[in-house]
């Protein structure tokens, strides 16, 4: 999936998060990654925070077959015309008049609105600030595998070389305050971090 590059719209969308669904079943957004919709000036910063891929026929129900993916797109290419791919983003903030905000924006992505992964200057501008932890951490019981999503942006800054030593004790730091200095919680937690970075020295 090229950055920028559109591949999905919303479908359905709150103040506080956002479904799209993509154009293709098999395009699908990684767990964690940014992702970006436009309304009007304002352009709304999104985190993955859980994927679904299924019918979207009700009767027609994925089903086992004994074959690779090759030979049913071969022998039976129909049975892919059902699938959809939906995805949930949490808003973490927005961007307009070239200043980021990092608070939920004032109106829900507009419906069918498109949606493109972010690209690298786009990470780098919207990491460089941990303020996107607080919503995160607000929103903490609407959002399944919480720990897993911040090793799932932890893993993606990481492999956009957006992560430096500076930035990264910032992230500990403030996931320590709004964990209310939990440290039995932030030691797993670093240790998990570390397992997802294996050549980052913390």
């Amino acid at each position: 999936m090229n950055n920028n590059q559109s591949f999905a719209e919303v479908i359905e969308g709150t103040l506080s998060n956002w479904i799209g669904q993509s154009w293709k079943w098999n395009n699908i957004p990684e767990f964690g990654s940014l992702v970006i919709t436009k309304n009007n000036n304002v352009k709304a910063y999104g985190i993955v925070c859980n994927i679904q891929t299924g019918s979207n026929d009700p009767a027609r129900k994925p089903m086992t077959y004994k074959k690779t993916e090759e030979e049913l797109l071969r022998d039976q290419p129909q049975i892919f015309e059902f699938l959809q791919t939906k995805f949930t983003c949490i808003a973490v903030g927005y961007e307009q008049n070239d200043s980021i905000f990092y608070h939920i924006p004032s109106q829900p992505a507009k419906i069918h609105s498109f949606i493109s992964q972010a690209n690298d200057k786009e990470y780098k501008a919207f990491f460089s600030n941990n303020q996107f932890l607080n919503i995160l951490f607000n929103q903490q019981s609407q959002i399944l595998n919480f720990d897993e999503l911040l090793l799932a942006i932890v893993k993606n800054l990481h492999e956009k070389k957006c992560l430096h030593k500076t930035n990264l004790h910032d992230f500990i730091e403030t996931f320590s305050i709004l964990s209310k200095n939990d440290y039995q919680k932030l030691k797993v937690f670093l240790h998990r971090m570390q397992s997802v970075m294996p050549n980052f020295q913390l």
